[in-house]
């Protein structure tokens, strides 16, 4: 099993979809004009901007639902195995893969809005929806939408599961087959509760258990402040081979840091869509702009966290292609969850294991709960039609059995798994928004247009030559609709 899988993953993971992954990035980046740094300050003000409706969710809390699928087990074990075969630089390229993700993110994000339908008094959108509607090509929307219910209903919830009861167990001694009865009655409980109990589950906790990770990576940082230099040094320096002892090492370095970072952050995967397309916003560009800046907390704050915590304690190890150790700061432990409980525990006796555990649970277990949304979407638009109420508690039963399962397996297969998942999504996905970039390209001029003359933007895709926005079409004609019967009151009084 764990080499039919080995191979699999490497004929989906070639370098080709590495490439593939920076290089869209890199053109969406310089089609923009780099909008992930000349926006930053309005994707910050657009987080907060907005309410939910009865059909959709706010913009805080699509992000919030976005962030709590990216922040998971690859923000911790992720990135500890990244640094392990990869060594230092690969945090760099991580960091790469998020700064030119935004873009991809925004695209993605913006194209999920517009192509949205209301199914059920709910929003929904996602990529499906998008290569249907924008690319005409059903077979290929539902080969996605297969493979995405496939991916995160079947395969990547054992990757979170397995981290939460291994962390728990090192932490505490639980045993797996207790956490896995713990987390399927309580996922049973947020699932069964529809959109909104996820919507508000995932604004409560997303900012909370980010925020708290953070603030003890900062303490740490703040008590080897000294060391700080030579890490970033470090960083650098592998990442571009110039160090003595881990320059050899480059190509791993680039293949581990941008396949760490993709399965972290999603940019361009196409789980995104899913949520941005819950929100309720009078323009598409609104929510891909607040999307894009989900991968720099993802990335840029979150996993760094871990890096630097690892790094500058010097509690890490580097393999090298033939598994000989070339740096050994932590003995005895593989990599995953439990390195980084070690690490954390020799710097932090007593604190540090527990700490890791609990962050895993909160990380791990918003990322499962996310699944089930973007898997449900996607039965959402297999079903839009046929309307089988049974598939979506079928997909219901199947994520909660994916889960206790994904708790007794080896770490190793549950790893290889979920990158068979996250590699097959990202093939799709970025071929389809390679195709579709026009019309993102064209929301955002439309976007930084009516903002240049101190409007709200609201979006009109008829006035922008953009088919098949069937939502947004009849918002417009109702908005019309409305104005002149506002006027004809207006002149009948008059």
């Amino acid at each position: 099993m764990n080499e039919l899988v080995s191979t699999i993953n490497g004929i989906i993971w070639s370098p080709a979809l590495i490439a593939l992954c920076l290089g869209v990035g890199l053109y969406f980046s310089l089609r923009s004009r780099f909008l992930q740094v000349r926006h930053a300050k309005e994707m910050i003000r657009l987080m907060f901007e907005g309410k939910s409706s009865e059909q959709g969710v706010s913009s805080f809390q699509a992000l919030s639902m976005t962030l709590a699928g990216r922040v998971g087990t690859g923000n911790i074990a992720g990135v500890a195995t990244a640094i392990t075969f990869g060594g230092p630089g690969a945090v760099f390229w991580m960091w790469a893969v998020a700064f030119l993700g935004a873009s991809s993110a925004f695209v993605e994000s913006t194209l999920g809005q517009v192509y949205k339908e209301q199914i059920d008094k709910e929003y929904r959108g996602g990529p499906a929806f998008y290569i249907e509607k924008g690319l005409g090509m059903k077979w290929y929307a539902l080969t996605f939408a297969f493979a995405t219910v496939l991916a995160t209903g079947l395969l990547l919830p054992g990757v979170q599961a397995n981290s939460i009861a291994e962390g728990l167990q090192t932490a505490t001694g639980l045993s797996r087959e207790i956490t896995a009865a713990g987390l399927a009655v309580v996922l049973a409980f947020i699932i069964f509760g529809g959109v909104k109990r996820i919507a508000n589950f995932a604004e409560i906790v997303v900012p909370f258990m980010a925020l708290g990770y953070i603030l003890v990576a900062v303490v740490i940082i703040a008590l080897n402040i000294e060391r700080l230099p030579g890490v970033m040094s470090l960083i650098f320096s592998s990442a571009f081979g110039m160090d003595s002892a881990f320059g050899a090492i480059i190509g791993l370095a680039i293949q581990w840091g941008v396949k760490r970072g993709v399965y972290s952050n999603e940019a361009g995967q196409g789980t995104g869509p899913h949520a941005s397309s819950a929100a309720e916003v009078s323009h598409p560009a609104k929510q891909g702009l607040v999307q894009g800046f989900s991968v720099y907390i993802d990335t840029l704050f979150v996993c760094s966290a871990t890096a630097f915590m690892l790094l500058i304690t010097g509690q890490y190890n580097v393999e090298g292609p033939d598994g000989a150790a070339m740096f050994t700061g932590v003995k005895g432990v593989a990599s995953g969850p439990g390195y980084v409980q070690t690490a954390l525990e020799n710097v932090m006796p007593g604190f540090g294991a527990l700490f890791v555990a609990i962050a895993l649970l909160f990380f791990a277990f918003t990322t499962i709960v996310a699944y089930y949304y973007i898997a449900e979407t996607n039965i959402s638009y297999i079903d839009r039609h046929a309307r089988y109420p049974w598939l979506k508690f079928l997909l219901k039963a199947a994520i909660i059995g994916a889960t206790v399962y994904g708790t007794l397996k080896t770490a190793d297969l549950a790893w290889a798994l979920g990158d068979i998942g996250v590699g097959l999504m990202a093939w799709l996905n970025l071929v389809a928004i390679v195709l579709l970039r026009n019309v993102a390209f064209k929301c955002l001029r439309d976007y930084e247009a009516q903002k240049a003359q101190g409007k709200d933007p609201q979006f009109n895709p008829v006035a922008l030559g953009i088919k098949n926005a069937d939502y947004w079409e009849r918002r417009v004609a109702e908005e019309e609709r409305g104005r002149a019967k506002g006027d004809e009151r207006v002149t009948t009084v008059g």
